[in-house]
């Protein structure tokens, strides 16, 4: 039986409730940056007003604390930082100080051209703190995320290691984007069969030694559990360190909602993976 896949990847219709899910980012994310009186907000890192850094010290962070960026998602083509500020919370209360990052969206800029700027964001990362760090995101923010894990970083800029981002969490994430071809989505992100496949990581190399855990909620769509536990089958024939998880009965929405408290296995897994992350740079 053929796949729907514009029924598989329309998350907004298998949760209802969406709305007032993203209401309450939006409530949480203005409380949490209020709360933060040391963070630093829309440092910019580009030339356009969503090329920004909300940054977030971990809690007692001296100068080797452990430092994670935060991608959101959005199909690449919505959202935007200020509803994703609470996503640091959990980290920070573990010591780990967290980059919130923001990018120009879909239809405006290519899939392509928003990993450019995630890319551009974290050598600005890496010039302000000169740190490896872990990067973690949602959605498109889980495929951004892992192609950071993947870039050659000396490739880009020679003085940067090439092992920038030696870890990547994914949550909900797309990784192969030729599955969109099909689907409204395409409206907007303008993917053909050929710039599909290259902005895929699943069909990337990746350098071996790095780490990558691809994490779903257990009561996602068959397409959403498939990208993430083939994902992380795929790389692991590269030497790549990979864990698959579907989390209990996390939606696309709610499976996020672990990284606000410092005690969930989700955060204590990130915030290790960032410790490990930090002991490359002493």
């Amino acid at each position: 039986m053929a796949i729907d896949y514009t029924k598989e990847y329309d998350n907004r219709a298998r949760v209802p409730e969406h709305p007032q899910i993203f209401a309450r980012w939006e409530a949480d994310g203005a409380a949490y940056r209020a709360a933060s009186p040391k963070a630093e907000l829309r440092i910019s890192y580009g030339p356009s007003p969503r090329q920004t850094i909300d940054f977030f010290p971990g809690r007692d962070a001296g100068a080797d604390a452990p430092l994670a960026m935060f991608i959101h998602g959005g199909w690449w083509r919505s959202l935007s930082p200020a509803s994703f500020s609470q996503m640091a919370k959990g980290l920070n209360e573990n010591g780990v100080s967290v980059a919130v990052v923001g990018y120009d969206l879909a239809p405006q800029v290519s899939i392509a051209e928003i990993t450019e700027q995630m890319r551009a964001a974290a050598l600005h990362l890496w010039r302000a703190h000169k740190k490896h760090f872990v990067a973690y995101g949602h959605s498109a923010g889980g495929h951004l995320s892992a192609c950071l894990v993947a870039t050659d970083w000396e490739m880009l800029d020679p003085t940067v290691p090439t092992d920038l981002v030696p870890a990547g969490y994914g949550i909900s994430g797309v990784y192969d984007t030729t599955k969109l071809l099909t689907t409204p989505l395409n409206t907007d992100l303008k993917l053909t069969e050929g710039t599909a496949r290259a902005c895929s990581p699943l069909f990337w190399a990746v350098p071996s030694g790095r780490t990558f855990d691809a994490v779903v909620g257990g009561s996602e769509s068959n397409e959403f559990l498939r990208q993430s536990r083939d994902f992380a089958e795929a790389w692991r024939q590269d030497n790549v360190e990979t864990r698959y998880e579907a989390i209990g009965s996390a939606n696309h929405f709610s499976v996020l909602d672990p990284l606000t408290d410092p005690d969930s296995a989700m955060t204590k897994r990130i915030a290790e993976m960032a410790r490990q992350t930090a002991l490359m740079d002493r």
